[in-house]
């Protein structure tokens, strides 16, 4: 292969494809219940406007010229007005704004006519941590010295709301273990007089390391991270604080887990990276609600406190098997307080589903949906008319159960009302008071349209953007094939995607490459909207090979059943779905070469594709193995405890984990496998690839290792060399020719 034929695959990669569409909106942020803005982008580079709903006229969000050159001083580095690559904006009470250029962010404001800006860093000094604002828009809550401090936004004036937390025994922390920092994990209360938060202790907790090279003594860091069957893992104390008083109240509870319903930390919604998911306010602000989980996350307590006594009573507790969620994507539990009642979601007919709870007896009064598909994500409730707005999958017949729709419901009863009928994903951005919500519908063949709809009825009021690939298309792209095949079981329908070679021959035979995700939080194809590019599956097709993606059984979105189909074996990793999607594929295309398979992944992808390599050895010829949680007794212990089940150890050493461990099995290596790793990944340790590198050093199998010097969990500006020597890897192994030596791929558009 030559320079020429990479340089026509990284035709395909993101940054050269995202330039060349027009008008795709796909998301928009609320500025207030009557405004929104939104990136748009044509030829002539990025516009940022602003939408007024009631007239649905588009207008500048500012001005972009004075923009980029207040970003440009204040960074120190050149900003083109066309490309600024805002991706946070935000107004603050006192006329200032917010704003997130990729991983920098900055504040904002006028002064004698000349905008300013200065950076808010993200790894915080004193005076610049990561803040929770409170809903008036008025106070920022945050973390310094393991207290939970507040500071008014107007005079900046600071005031101290704990004195008594000390080193790992502190207020409203973020850690998590794989998620640590500065930023806080809490709740304001609706008339921002109150935080709702915790002390967590992690005193006895065990920890991780990593050990970051450099000229003279390495960078030694150490946090708090606990593994499956320790006996000492993260808890928490609830308690309020009241901001004007100082005054904390603890909640008259015993430590409970720091576990949530849903994630596997306590800030689970999208776009509320701060708050604590699992504590819902009343609307006066003198109860919350809030829900506990435990260890195994079978068993869940719900709770309402009194805010200004600490006294909690318990309502009702709620077992599942094999284990609870209360979403996919957002925790959709609510708390009707006026009317003594709270919506539960729960997965017992299969299928995630709204109930409604009296909260005087804790019994069940009714379900608010039923029947097959899900409740993913309940984005609005009107306590006065009684309904609820959410998004759902799999609920309308005949509509590819992946498709998220928007829906309607009352909360006492009545059947739903469809308000996005189109057949395709949609994408909603709701109003803060509930009245409108932008919807971006589209396909993985067919560009996004936006739209304003009124959320009475889902009539549209007014369109945002259509977009436009007629450039895009002339460069060449063509869109992904989407496909279907039967699962290991013989009759569950799998969906899936296919990438070609724009200059495929179906007269010539071509290697596979499968890229692979196994869930159980999500799965290989990452969603159904539109992308110009998905990842570089495009560009290594082009290279010569059919590249796949399948969601196999034990990802979410279908039936809880389908989700639930290897729990307490994660070493099934979708595999048997893999090889069976892959050889049916076979049988329907003669250009398909089933003997040459190839297969890669990343973190719990590269967990299954040495997996693959190991358990199908004659399948699967080549595999790249990026950053694999190998075996998760070395992963952080409320991921393995969640889908494996609590660590049991046997009388003769075996474990219940055995089943999931690739070392245990690495000697079955037959061909060639690349592990790579983060020196310093502090969500997937580093010693889960070594452990794997050991075992094969000891079967005395050949096999290839890269180690990204002083990289985390992603390569960051490395990306592009990882991403070269992985095409490399597979025009080498896989498709038996020689790559051009050392091509150089731009650097990624975030660097």
């Amino acid at each position: 292969m030559t320079a020429s034929d990479y340089a026509q695959a990284a035709r395909f990669l993101v940054y050269d494809t995202a330039p060349l569409v027009d008008h795709a909106v796909q998301t928009v942020d609320w500025l207030d219940d009557g405004h929104f803005w939104y990136r748009d982008h044509d030829a002539s580079g990025d516009h940022y406007l602003q939408m007024d709903v009631a007239t649905g006229k588009a207008t500048p969000l500012f001005d972009q010229e004075q923009m980029a050159a207040a970003l440009a001083k204040a960074s120190g580095k050149p900003a083109d007005a066309a490309k600024l690559s805002i991706t946070a904006y935000s107004r603050r009470a006192d006329g200032r704004v917010e704003v997130s250029v990729r991983s920098k962010h900055y504040l904002c404001e006028v002064t004698g006519g000349t905008l300013g800006c200065v950076e808010r860093a993200e790894a915080p000094r004193v005076g610049m941590e990561p803040v929770l604002l409170s809903p008036d828009r008025k106070i920022e809550a945050f973390v310094r010295d393991w207290n939970l401090w507040v500071r008014d936004v107007a005079s900046g004036k600071e005031t101290q709301l704990t004195t008594d937390g000390v080193k790992d025994y502190g207020y409203a922390t973020q850690n998590a273990g794989w998620t640590h920092g500065d930023g806080l994990i809490a709740r304001w209360s609706p008339d921002s007089r109150r935080i709702a938060t915790f002390r967590q202790d992690q005193r006895q907790v065990g920890e991780m390391y990593t050990v970051a090279s450099r000229v003279g003594h390495p960078k030694l860091d150490a946090w708090k991270y606990p593994l499956p069957g320790d006996e000492h893992v993260f808890m928490i104390e609830p308690v309020v604080v009241d901001v004007a008083s100082r005054r904390l109240v603890r909640l008259q509870l015993e430590p409970q887990q720091r576990l949530s319903t849903l994630c596997d930390t306590l800030a689970c919604d999208a776009g509320e990276r701060y708050q604590w998911s699992d504590v819902k306010w009343a609307p006066d602000s003198r109860t919350l609600a809030l829900v506990s989980t435990s260890r195994d996350r079978q068993h869940e307590w719900f709770r309402v406190a009194n805010a200004d006594t600490g006294a909690v009573r318990t309502v009702f507790e709620f077992t599942a098997k094999p284990y609870y969620e209360s979403g996919h994507g957002r925790v959709n539990w609510q708390y009707l307080a006026a009317h003594d009642q709270a919506i539960w979601p729960s997965e017992e007919t299969d299928w995630a589903n709204l109930y409604l709870y009296d909260l005087k007896t804790g019994k069940r009064l009714h379900a608010i949906t039923a029947g097959e598909g899900n409740v993913t994500e309940v984005l609005h409730v009107d306590r006065q008319a009684r309904t609820l707005w959410f998004v759902g999958v799999g609920r309308a017949p005949g509509v590819n159960p992946y498709y998220r729709q928007f829906w309607k419901a009352g909360i006492d009863g009545g059947k739903p009302v469809l308000l996005t009928p189109e057949d395709a994903d949609h994408s909603i951005s709701m109003s803060p008071d509930g009245r409108y919500f932008v919807d971006s519908w589209s396909t993985p063949t067919t560009p996004p349209v936006t739209v304003l709809r009124a959320a009475s009825d889902g009539r549209v009021l007014a369109t945002v953007a259509k977009a436009d690939i007629s450039r895009l298309q002339a460069a060449g792209w063509v869109p992904p094939e989407p496909f279907t095949v039967t699962a290991r079981d013989g009759k569950t329908q799998l969906y899936g995607m296919m990438f070609k070679p724009t200059h495929f021959d179906p007269a010539k035979k071509y290697p596979v490459i499968d890229y692979v995700y196994p869930g159980p939080q999500t799965g290989s194809v990452r969603g159904r909207s539109f992308s110009p590019a998905r990842g570089d599956h495009q560009a290594m097709a082009e290279l010569g090979f059919i590249v796949i993606a399948l969601d196999g059984m034990g990802t979410p979105w279908r039936s809880a059943s389908f989700h639930h189909t290897w729990y307490g074996n994660m070493g099934d990793n979708t595999l048997p779905d893999q090889v069976a999607g892959i050889k049916e594929l076979a049988r329907r295309h003669p250009w398909i070469d089933l003997d040459r398979v190839g297969i890669w992944g990343h973190s719990g992808g590269g967990n299954a594709t040495a997996d693959a390599m190991f358990r199908y050895p004659d399948f699967f010829k080549v595999g790249w193995a990026e950053s694999g949680n190998h075996d998760n007794r070395n992963y952080e212990n409320d991921w393995g405890e969640k889908y494996q089940g609590l660590l049991v150890t046997n009388e003769d050493g075996s474990t219940n984990y055995d089943n999931q461990a690739n070392q245990l099995i690495a000697k079955n290596l037959k061909g060639h496998l690349m592990l790579v790793h983060g020196e310093i990944d502090d969500n997937v340790p580093l010693g889960e690839t070594m452990l794997v590198a050991e075992a094969l050093l000891k079967a005395n199998k050949d096999f290839d290792m890269l180690i990204v010097p002083n990289q985390h969990h992603g390569y960051a500006d490395a990306t592009p060399y990882t991403t070269r020597r992985r095409w490399d890897y597979f025009v080498r192994h896989l498709a038996g020719d020689t790559p051009p030596k050392e091509f150089a791929l731009k650097p990624w558009p975030w660097d």
